[in-house]
C-alpha cells in the first residue's frame, strides 16, 4: 500500500504537470496564430485602402489633400505607428516625420517588385527618431534574477510591424507603395488583446493569471507580467536557461520558468524577422502557485485517506488476531522456555479448533521428546568416544594417502615422457644407421673420383666440395640422433660442478641474443654442494632453458629471473623464471614431448626440451613446469649430488607398481 501510494503521487504529479505542458503548448499556438493574424489584418487593411476607388482617384490625379485624408484615416482606425507613401523608387511621396526615404529592407525591395508583406523589423534609435518614436521605445533595464550577464542599461529600439502594399495599375506597374508600422514596444493593446484571446475566463482556475510578452532579443518590450501590483515588468529580462534554448538555438521552450519573481508554466517561442534572423521571443504562460497548491491539496487529501484506511484496517487485524492466536503465543512462549533450558508446558487450551488440537498435541510432542533425549544423549556419549579413535587413524590414513598420490602423479608423469623417449630412441637410432650406411659408400665413392679425375675436377671442384661438407652435415645430424637416442652410449665424463660457476659462464654464452632483456641472478652464495655431473652436459639443459624462455618473452620490459638454492644436503634446486607469454594446461603436459613446440614453424624443432630431460634425469635429478597464459613460466631443475644413474622407463614402472601397492592397501 505505501508503496502504491508512493507511484499515485508519482504519477498523478507527472501527469498534472504533463496537462499543464499540454495547455501552455496549445496557449502558445493560439498566440502565434493571433500574432500572426494581426499581422495579416494591418496588410489587408492597407490593401482594403490602396484598391479603393477614392484613392487611386486621389493619386492618379495628385490631389495630396484628398490623400491626406485617406491616409488620417487608415492611420486612425488602425492605430499605425507612421504610415507613409512612396513611390516606387522608395521615395516619400507624403510623410508625417522628416525623412525623405523610407527604410531600406528586403520587404522594401520585394514591395517596388510588386509583392506585397508584413513582418517584424528592428529599428534602430535613429530610425525611431526621424519617425519621432524613440521617447516612446527608450527603457531603462531592470536588473533580474537568473538572467545572463550583461553590461547593456537601456535598450533603445523598437520592434515593429512593418507591412508594405504596392498599388499597382491594370499593367502592373508599381505607382506608389503604402509604407506603415506598428510598434510593439508598450504596445499594452496587442499583448492584453492577445491574452484575452488565449486567457478567457474559466481557462485558468483561480488565482492563476494568465500573461503573454514580447521580447526584443532577451528584454520584455511589451508584457502585462506584474513585477509589483498594478506595474508591469517592463525592462526586465528572460531567464539565461531559456535565452539559451529560444534564441542562440532556435527551439521552443515547454516548462516551468522563473518569470521576473515567480515560478510560471511557461512557453517561449523565437520572433522571426523578415531576413530570417531570430530577433526576439514570444511568450504565453500562467502561475505555477494555484495549479501547485491545488495539486498539494488534492495529494494531501489522498494522504490522509489512505492513512485513516490503513489505521482502521490496522485495527480490525490487531482484534481478529488476538482472538486467532493466542494458542500460537502459549506456544511460542514454551517454545522460548524449551530453548533456555525450561521444561514448560502449555496446559490445556479452551480453544477446540485446529489451533487448539494443535497446542494439545505439542504438549505431547515435548514429553516425548523428553524421553527421546534422555536416549539420544545416552548413545551420543558413547559415539563420540568411537568417533575420536576413528578420526584420529583417518586422519593419519589421509595423510599418507595424500602424499602417496602425489608422488604416484608425478611417476605415471614421468612414465609417459619415459616410453615416449625410448620410443622415438628406437625409431632414431634405426633411422640413423640406415642413412649412416649410404652416407659412407657416398664418401668413398667421391674419394674414388676425385683421385681418378685429378685435376680435371678443378671446374667444378666448388661443387664436389659442397657435396663432400652435406654429406658431412648428414653425418652430425645422424650422430646427433644416436647421441638422443642411446644417452648412455655417448655419456660425457663426470667431474664435481659447481653449479652457480656454470650459471655464469651460460650467462655470458646467451646474452647476446637480445640485448633488452633484464637478468635476475639470485645464486645462493652460501651453497657449498658440488653436483656429480657433465659441466657440458648441464651447460647444455641451462642454455636450451633460458634460450626458451628469451623467446617467450615480450619485446619490451623481458624480465628472466635465476635462482638458486640447496635442498637439503642430498642437491641443488635450479629456477629459472620469465615474464614472457606463457603456456596452457595442454601445452606444459606435452612440453617435454619430442618435436612438440610451440614457436613459429622454422623457429625450433622441439627437442631442446626433451634432450634437456633426457640428460637431467640421466643423472637422476628431474625437470618441472609452472606456467600460466599472458604471465610466464618457470623451469625448475632438480639435481643430486650423488647421481643415480637409472634405466628410466625400467625404474620408473617398479616405482609405480610399487606405489599402487601402498594405495591399494590403504
Amino acid at each position: 500500500m505505501p508503496i502504491a501510494l508512493i507511484l499515485a503521487i508519482y504519477w498523478g504529479t507527472n501527469f498534472s504537470y504533463e496537462q499543464l505542458f499540454i495547455k501552455v503548448n496549445t496557449d502558445l499556438s493560439v498566440s502565434h496564430d493571433v500574432f500572426e493574424r494581426i499581422k495579416r489584418d494591418y496588410l489587408n487593411a492597407l490593401g482594403k485602402t490602396g484598391e479603393s476607388f477614392v484613392f487611386r482617384t486621389a493619386l492618379a490625379s495628385g490631389d495630396t489633400e484628398l490623400i491626406q485624408q485617406q491616409i488620417n484615416s487608415l492611420q486612425q482606425q488602425n492605430a499605425f505607428s507612421y504610415i507613409h507613401l512612396t513611390d516606387s523608387s522608395g521615395m516619400i511621396i507624403h510623410r508625417q516625420g522628416i525623412n525623405s526615404k523610407t527604410r531600406s529592407s528586403s520587404a522594401q525591395l520585394a514591395a517596388t517588385a510588386g509583392k506585397q508583406s508584413s513582418g517584424i523589423e528592428i529599428f534602430s534609435a535613429a530610425e525611431l527618431a526621424s519617425e519621432g518614436l524613440d521617447e516612446r521605445v527608450r527603457l531603462p533595464l531592470i536588473e533580474t534574477d537568473r538572467a545572463r550577464v550583461s553590461d547593456k542599461k537601456i535598450e533603445d529600439r523598437g520592434m515593429m510591424i512593418r507591412a508594405l502594399y504596392p498599388v499597382v495599375d491594370t499593367s502592373g506597374m508599381v505607382l506608389a507603395i503604402l509604407d506603415a508600422g506598428v510598434l510593439l514596444n508598450s504596445n499594452f493593446t496587442f499583448v492584453d488583446v492577445i491574452r484575452d484571446l488565449v486567457y478567457g475566463p474559466g481557462s485558468l482556475i483561480s488565482g492563476s493569471i494568465g500573461t503573454v510578452t514580447v521580447f526584443l532579443d532577451d528584454v520584455r518590450i511589451n508584457t502585462n507580467v506584474p513585477i509589483r501590483p498594478g506595474e508591469r515588468a517592463l525592462g526586465t529580462r528572460v531567464s539565461d536557461e531559456v535565452r539559451t534554448i529560444v534564441l542562440d538555438q532556435g527551439q521552443t521552450w515547454i516548462d516551468s520558468a522563473f518569470v521576473v519573481n515567480d515560478w510560471y508554466i511557461s512557453s517561449y517561442e523565437p520572433i522571426i524577422d523578415i531576413d530570417g534572423k531570430r530577433v526576439g521571443m514570444l511568450y504565453a504562460g500562467f502561475l505555477e502557485t494555484p495549479f501547485r497548491q491545488s495539486l498539494y491539496q488534492a495529494l494531501a487529501v489522498l494522504v490522509l485517506l489512505f492513512i485513516a484506511l490503513m489505521a482502521l484496517t490496522s485495527m480490525v487485524a490487531v482484534m481478529g488476531a488476538k482472538s486467532i492466536f493466542k494458542p500460537i503465543e502459549l506456544m511460542s512462549s514454551v517454545v522460548h522456555a524449551t530453548r533456555k533450558g525450561q521444561d514448560k508446558r502449555i496446559g490445556k487450551v479452551q480453544s477446540k479448533d485446529e489451533i487448539g488440537t494443535l497446542a494439545n498435541e505439542f504438549d505431547v510432542m515435548l514429553d516425548l521428546l523428553k524421553e527421546r533425549k534422555i536416549l539420544l544423549q545416552n548413545w551420543a556419549n558413547q559415539l563420540e568416544e568411537k568417533v575420536e579413535e576413528r578420526t584420529t587413524e583417518l586422519k593419519q590414513k589421509n595423510a599418507e594417502l595424500t602424499h602417496t598420490i602425489g608422488v604416484l602423479q608425478k611417476t605415471r608423469q614421468q612414465l609417459v615422457i619415459a616410453e615416449k623417449l625410448a620410443a622415438l630412441g628406437e625409431l632414431t637410432a634405426g633411422v640413423a644407421h640406415e642413412i649412416n650406411n649410404p652416407t659412407a659408400v657416398m664418401l668413398g665413392n667421391l674419394d674414388v673420383i676425385v683421385e681418378e679425375m685429378g685435376s680435371k675436377l678443378e671446374p667444378v671442384q666448388d661443387e664436389i666440395d659442397l657435396v663432400i661438407k652435406q654429406i658431412y652435415r648428414i653425418k652430425d645430424i645422424t650422430n646427433n640422433l644416436l647421441q638422443y637416442a642411446k644417452p648412455d652410449s655417448y655419456a660425457g665424463y663426470i667431474s664435481e660442478t659447481n653449479v652457480n660457476a656454470v650459471i655464469q659462464e651460460t650467462l655470458k654464452l646467451i646474452r647476446h641474443l637480445r640485448s633488452n632483456i633484464k637478468y635476475l641472478v639470485d645464486l645462493d652464495c652460501n651453497s657449498s654442494l658440488l653436483i656429480n655431473i657433465n659441466h657440458q652436459e648441464l651447460q647444455q639443459v641451462l642454455v636450451n632453458l633460458i634460450s626458451n624462455a628469451i623467446q617467450a618473452l615480450p619485446e619490451h620490459e623481458g624480465i628472466i629471473h635465476i635462482r638458486t638454492l640447496d635442498v637439503n644436503t642430498t642437491g641443488i634446486q635450479i629456477n629459472i623464471k620469465d615474464n614472457g607469454h606463457g603456456m596452457d594446461e595442454e601445452s606444459v603436459n606435452k612440453a617435454f614431448n619430442p618435436f612438440y613446440t610451440t614457436k613459429i614453424q622454422g623457429e625450433g624443432t622441439g627437442l631442446g626440451l626433451s634432450i634437456s630431460y633426457s640428460l637431467v634425469r640421466r643423472y637422476g635429478g628431474n625437470i618441472e613446469i609452472k606456467s600460466t597464459p599472458d604471465i610466464g613460466t618457470e623451469f625448475t631443475v632438480f639435481l643430486l649430488c650423488e647421481p643415480v644413474m637409472m634405466e628410466d622407463e625400467k625404474m620408473i614402472k617398479e616405482q609405480l607398481e610399487e606405489i599402487e601397492a601402498v594405495i591399494s592397501r590403504k
